[in-house]
């Protein structure tokens, strides 16, 4: 497994370059497409007999499409007797989808754990798990990277006076934690109740100061932005004096960016684990790049560093 290979679908293919840019090796070359029927084909265009190979596809939008090109390409690059096959999913959907927390419903998240290993993934590298406990779903290597560090080297930059850092949920909250002290602010937290199954949440209460002082929200993800616009309102009815947001993983699904347009939040800084195209760059989004993570995290896995030492 002496030589490395880097391959991608189509979920994200200029984050892809970005990485192997920072490898410095070119990105594998493969077809990877759907026909007239909605099958999708991939080949394998390259010699990857015992090579040490990643594959990076974020379950970005059209979801499902996305999963099963990676669970294609995975199963053709077991069938090419690949070395190691890692997958590199920068953006882990179904992940909120963790337990049973309503009679006979799924735990989508173990499924496709399970569906990844069967296909032919040796161990997953990932960004920011919805929960932590998913890591244990696999039965293969799981590496998870976070982008705290990233984030937190872009506010420190930015010199914010008074800052307070929040966490719009309970659930995110350790994570917040870990930002304020890195910014070295007092954190505070949003306590909301989720509507039925439906993309909404009701804000009920902040714990913690954030009267005349700047708020910095941290999330794992924004999706529709309806929770985003809920805290903004709620921080400056509680007498914040800006607000700006944060988060890893920028799905924007509808009605998300008209709504981030028309809220008084500042800034909403996110990173490219899932693609930002030019419709969604707005003025107040600011896109970090996460490419060099992944880039240095493949070159350890590949050369048998350790990971973890990224972060120490």
């Amino acid at each position: 497994m002496d030589e490395l290979k880097v391959f991608t679908g189509n979920a994200n293919p200029a984050l892809a370059r970005a990485v192997v840019d920072y490898l410095g090796i070119p990105l594998g070359e493969c077809e990877v497409f759907e026909f007239s029927n909605e099958n999708i084909f991939v080949r394998i265009l390259e010699n990857v007999r015992q090579r040490d190979v990643f594959v990076v596809q974020p379950f970005s939008s059209p979801v499902n499409k996305n999963i099963v090109e990676l669970l294609i390409m995975l199963d053709a690059l077991k069938r090419a007797s690949a070395g190691r096959v890692t997958a590199v999913v920068p953006y882990f959907g179904y992940g909120r989808t963790d337990k049973k927390d309503q009679p006979r419903v799924p735990i989508t998240a173990r499924l496709v754990a399970d569906l990844l290993t069967v296909a032919g993934a040796n161990r997953l590298l990932t960004v920011d798990l919805h929960a932590a406990q998913i890591q244990g779903f696999f039965s293969i290597p799981v590496d998870e990277l976070t982008a705290l560090y990233l984030l937190s080297r872009y506010f420190e930059k930015k010199n914010l006076k008074d800052l307070v850092v929040v966490a719009t949920d309970i659930g995110i909250s350790k994570r917040a934690r870990d930002l304020a002290a890195k910014l070295n602010a007092p954190l505070a937290i949003m306590e909301k109740r989720r509507i039925g199954n439906v993309d909404r949440s009701e804000t009920l209460n902040v714990i913690g100061e954030v009267e005349g002082r700047i708020a910095l929200t941290v999330d794992d993800e924004i999706d529709t932005a309806g929770s985003l616009v809920n805290t903004v309102s709620v921080l400056l009815e509680r007498g914040s004096r800006e607000v700006y947001a944060c988060c890893t993983h920028p799905v924007f699904s509808v009605p998300s960016l008209q709504r981030i347009a028309q809220s008084p939040v500042k800034e909403v800084v996110v990173t490219d684990t899932l693609p930002v195209n030019s419709e969604k760059k707005l003025d107040k989004i600011t896109v970090l790049s996460i490419a060099s993570l992944l880039g240095e995290a493949i070159h350890r896995i590949h050369t048998g560093l350790s990971v973890g030492a990224m972060f120490e």
